[in-house]
């Protein structure tokens, strides 16, 4: 059974920076991606930057591109996404998010595993 727990959200001003991380269980990620998404009150589900287990490359939103960097330990079977230069707009509830590497790493309905979200609140 896969497992997902999301860690790291909370409070920060504009400007300001949080990392979250996602501690991954229950299998062998190698041929997995793993994504993080975010889902903001009244919007859609959006994909913020995924990661392939392997080899580690990525790939990133355009809003959040120089701004985000998602990476992953392979000894500690996590993910983890610095957000850096934080807007306000970048308030949502953040999600990590699996699947086996196959096909659009950007759409939300292809990955299997879920975690439960934690909130990132950015204020003005």
């Amino acid at each position: 059974q896969v497992q997902l727990v999301e860690s790291g959200g909370g409070l920060v001003q504009a400007g300001g920076s949080l990392r979250l991380s996602c501690a991954a269980s229950g299998r062998t990620f190698s041929k997995y991606a793993m994504g993080w998404f975010r889902q903001a009150p009244g919007k859609e589900r959006e994909i913020v930057a995924a990661v392939r287990w392997s080899p580690g490359t990525t790939l990133y939103a355009t809003s959040v591109k120089d701004r985000f960097t998602v990476s992953r330990d392979i000894t500690k079977n996590t993910v983890s996404l610095q957000m850096n230069s934080l807007k306000p707009e970048d308030t949502a509830v953040y999600y990590c998010a699996a699947k086996l590497f196959m096909g659009s790493l950007t759409d939300s309905g292809s990955y299997n595993y879920w975690g439960q979200g934690t909130q990132v609140t950015v204020s003005s």
